[in-house]
């Protein structure tokens, strides 16, 4: 051991100067090489795509020119691409260009040798270095065309400096334990000599120079191996970019590593995740709200392992918050925290029953409601935002923050933020329907709403129908300047991104684990309702709301056994449906309309041992939706007017058989993206019971084909991969800002002319 000893000493403090003196001339010869590599990659993007920028520059629109070019800037080290004209103008260039730059100076004439296969091009550094610029020529059989100019972001060689140094660090320790054990064992087992040659060879592997010859096989494998572990190390830096993302809590969380590193991530919703009641035994239990907001959102803040702020509506909520108003949740395994905001009786009535679903929800959705507005209602939603904004200021614990602010209940809360935290990356998403202008204009603080959403960084919806719909109402009320090539609204100097993000579910759901097979499922929910073991089985899952169209689901039920009644004491239609606002009338008597018309059909149709329309009015839990699902052989979402509307994705994920019907309607923001469901008209009823008719005489195979292809697409684009595509479009932004202001620092001492001069 001491001979071990005498040699480890030694090695150590060599391996340390090596590591301490090789660190710095490594990280600038990766410097130089990265940078090399990405002016090359700059000439092979510009050979790629020459004549086809050559070509469709001639057009007169672009349009196409603008689709090359976003489809370039997709590669994360590549941020903006632009055409400038012969004489400096900026032509075209992606919506990521930096505002204050143009086009950079000409560079030389080419060459005349007609050899040269590479045209005179220049590349220059900005800012601290991070942004390399290429500028290449455009000629057609002599003509100058202008150029085409290639920005590349060069953050990222940092970062991967850093990296190298820790793979070596790690390397040279993995290899002084490699080289401590070999020693031992060989001290013990063989000669000096022979010790003697494997610290020799070993040693200058070690150096990186060829090993010393030796008749000794065993010492030359022992070398080998040790150059083949230092290709290993180095191996997995690059799999990263070649391997497809599937979408899961673990990529989405190393998302937000790379891309938004020491981001916080705040919640802002007025529905909390889990709600605090107390029951009759006097015990709290935990109950999940009927939401399709919280359905989506949960599994992204388990994720990101944020803060959630809502409204504690629980009467057990206040005894499990901490002094902060903090309580840890999932409980079963926490992993983010959930503030709760305490909200007066007034507050609830005038914020939440009064101007938010009196008001913007019958006004949103359409469907023949009247809003109201009333000024006492509007004083409390202005209050209650502002309750919410000083919640998040508190909360954050950085000037930038991530918030992501959640639906109609929170419209003047981005500005609100805004002005408090200048720097944050706001992320609002309306996931009810925004109406056309006209309709809009019937609201009397249309300005103030506007306003307030034109605080976020980005305005997210699920459809670009809404989308569109909301920038024309900018166009009509505010004076704001609206760039609709780019969906981009700005006012004040604020720039607004508007871009359709459709909401999803988690895949796998959890509430499909721990799931009987189907044919359990069968049975057993037959078996509960009184149904006969071969009846055929229609579902329906919503809350009691006018916009779900349940009675006129209820209506297209009875067409189908006036019309088909073979389907009598056949088929059955179980509709659960969880009470919601029933302070408010027009959901009281959405819920009495219901109930009436289910009696009045079961009394029409119905006998002794079979009824066509069972009606449950209770809260179900996840795991009990998705057993009615997986038993079911149709499921009836027959919205009048929904921004998504998530029971038919999850309906989708629960049929892991690949068998079942959706029958979906065409007012649901889901059904631009589950086309291979049945999609009818809620309002017409005849049309409606044609496609229940048609869905339960289906072929299997048929069911089976449809199905695939709607798994396939719920499972790609899942709730992670929703929340994927805005925090990579937010971390974008961030960057774009932040390269902006090092060009900002670089250029604010010379005047605009003194700029242009230097240019000349």
């Amino acid at each position: 051991m001491r001979m071990a000893w005498r040699f480890l000493l030694p090695l150590g403090l060599v391996l340390g100067l090596v590591a301490w003196g090789t660190s710095p001339l490594l990280g600038n010869l990766i410097d130089r090489w990265l940078r090399n590599d990405v002016e090359l990659r700059s000439q092979l993007v510009f050979y790629s795509v020459q004549d086809t920028v050559i070509r469709l520059a001639k057009e007169p629109l672009g349009l196409r020119l603008d689709t090359l070019f976003e489809r370039l800037t997709r590669d994360e080290r590549l941020l903006a691409v632009g055409l400038c004209a012969p004489d400096g103008r900026l032509l075209n260039h992606t919506p990521t260009w930096p505002l204050v730059l143009g086009c950079p100076a000409s560079p030389p004439p080419p060459a005349p040798a007609a050899s040269l296969p590479v045209p005179a091009y220049e590349i220059e550094y900005l800012g601290d270095g991070s942004l390399l610029i290429a500028s290449f020529p455009l000629v057609e059989e002599g003509k100058d065309l202008g150029r085409l100019v290639i920005l590349h972001d060069l953050s990222y060689i940092e970062r991967r400096s850093t990296d190298l140094e820790r793979y070596l660090m790690l390397f040279l320790g993995l290899l002084g334990v490699l080289v401590a054990t070999l020693t031992a064992v060989v001290a013990r087992l063989t000669l000096k000599g022979w010790v003697r040659q494997v610290r020799q060879s070993l040693a200058s592997a070690a150096a990186g120079t060829a090993p010393e010859r030796s008749s000794d096989p065993e010492i030359t494998a022992l070398v080998r191996e040790a150059r083949e572990a230092l290709r290993d190390l180095e191996l997995p830096r690059g799999l990263a970019d070649a391997i497809r993302v599937d979408w899961t809590p673990e990529s989405l969380r190393r998302l937000l590593r790379t891309e938004l590193p020491e981001a916080q991530v705040i919640v802002v919703s007025n529905r909390e995740p889990y709600i605090h009641v107390r029951g009759a035994d006097g015990q709290v239990h935990v109950q999940h709200p009927a939401s399709g907001l919280v359905t989506a959102l949960e599994p992204i803040v388990r994720a990101c392992g944020g803060t959630w702020i809502a409204h504690g509506s629980g009467d057990a909520d206040a005894a499990m918050v901490d002094g902060q108003d903090h309580v840890r949740v999932p409980p079963e395994d926490p992993s983010y925290e959930l503030r709760r905001l305490w909200l007066s009786d007034a507050e609830q009535d005038g914020y939440y029953y009064g101007f938010a679903n009196e008001g913007l929800w019958p006004l949103c959705h359409i469907v023949f409601v009247r809003p109201t507005f009333r000024a006492e209602d509007w004083a409390q939603y202005e209050a209650v935002n502002r309750k919410f904004a000083a919640a998040v200021v508190a909360e954050a614990r950085i000037p930038n923050p991530v918030v992501l602010v959640q639906d109609y209940h929170f419209a003047l809360l981005p500005r609100l933020i805004r002005e408090r935290l200048p720097e944050a990356t706001i992320i609002t998403f309306w996931h009810i329907p925004w109406p056309n202008p006209e309709v809009f204009g019937i609201c009397p603080w249309r300005e103030e709403i506007l306003r307030g959403l034109l605080g976020s960084t980005i305005l997210g919806f699920h459809t670009q129908f809404h989308c569109l719909n909301f920038l024309d109402s900018v166009d009509r009320f505010l004076e704001c300047r609206i760039d609709r090539e780019h969906s981009t609204a700005t006012t004040g100097g604020q720039v607004t991104l508007v871009k359709p993000y459709p909401i999803s579910i988690a895949w796998p759901p959890a509430a499909l684990a721990g799931q009987a097979p189907v044919a359990e499922c069968r049975a057993q929910v037959r078996a509960a309702h009184g149904l006969a073991p071969d009846s055929l089985l229609a579902v329906g899952v919503e809350r009691f709301d006018y916009t779900k169209g349940i009675a006129d689901r209820f209506r297209a039920v009875e067409c189908l056994l006036d019309r088909h009644p073979e389907w009598r004491g056949r088929f059955s239609l179980l509709q659960i449906a969880a009470p919601s606002r029933s302070r408010l009338p027009s959901y009281r008597h959405t819920q009495e309309e219901a109930l009436a018309l289910a009696a009045a059909i079961n009394q029409r149709f119905g006998d002794e041992g079979w009824r066509p329309i069972l009606l449950v009015p209770r809260h179900h839990e996840p795991e009990e939706v998705f057993t009615l699902f997986r038993a079911a052989d149709i499921c009836l979402v027959s919205s009048l007017h929904d921004g998504m509307n998530l029971v038919a994705k999850e309906f989708v994920a629960a049929r892991d058989d690949e068998d079942g019907v959706l029958v979906l309607s065409a007012f649901a923001g889901v059904s631009r993206e589950l086309q291979e469901a049945l999609i009818v008209n809620p309002y017409d009823s005849q049309a409606m019971a044609a496609a229940i008719h048609r869905g339960l005489r289906l072929p299997p195979e048929q069911r089976r084909e449809r199905m695939r292809l709607m798994r396939g697409l719920v499972s790609e684009h899942n709730v992670y991969f929703w929340a994927a595509r805005m925090l990579l479009t937010a971390a974008r932004l961030r960057k774009r800002a932040r390269i902006q202001a090092q060009i900002d620092a670089v250029t604010r001492p010379f005047p605009r002319d003194r700029r242009r001069e230097a240019r000349r």
